[in-house]
């Protein structure tokens, strides 16, 4: 597996070139994650996922995998629900919305309609169609998920909902990422 990471610049810097492979191409993926500290590339999902699952490539079989992504997701869960969490923000929010936001996320929150003026981070492993609870509904950006049910769906919830950047050579993408 080929994953390169290197430190990102600093805003007043200018950004540094991408790295290329030997024979002078470049890679597939770019990432820019850990609030931005660091870059990193790579030409599959799996070899981009070792920037945020260092022990990823030791894990063998799919089940460590999946169990793996989930540890992540619900990781970064926690720590994107503290960061929209703001003391101005939360104290707009009901007394049953401030406790669905602060509970602990050993157990995922069950609920039918989330409009709180803070979002939501949900995993999606918890909820239908892959796990037993029913999905929320809300306004638009009013519940962020996090997907760890495979690598690219991962990745691309990550950057969906702002965690990492992704960038992506649409010209190199692998038929199992463009959906084909």
């Amino acid at each position: 597996m080929t994953f390169i990471r290197t430190r990102n610049a600093t805003a007043a810097a200018t950004p540094l070139a991408p790295p290329t492979k030997d024979d002078g191409t470049t890679y597939v993926f770019e990432m820019i994650y850990d609030g931005g500290k660091w870059r990193g590339y790579a030409d599959t999902p799996t070899e981009l996922l070792v920037g945020l699952i260092p022990e990823y490539p030791e894990l063998e079989s799919p089940k460590e995998r999946a169990a793996a992504r989930i540890r992540l997701a619900l990781r970064l869960q926690v720590q994107l629900q503290a960061v929209l969490a703001t003391p101005e923000d939360l104290a707009q929010c009901t007394p049953e919305q401030q406790q669905a936001i602060l509970a602990p996320r050993d157990t995922p929150p069950v609920l039918n309609h989330w409009d709180a003026p803070v979002p939501l981070v949900l995993v999606t492993t918890f909820y239908k169609p892959t796990g037993r609870l029913r999905r929320p509904t809300g306004p638009e950006n009013s519940l962020l998920w996090i997907e760890p049910d495979d690598e690219w769906a991962l990745l691309r919830s990550l950057a969906e909902i702002g965690v990492i950047h992704l960038g992506v050579d649409q010209d190199k993408l692998p038929p199992n990422v463009r959906g084909e």
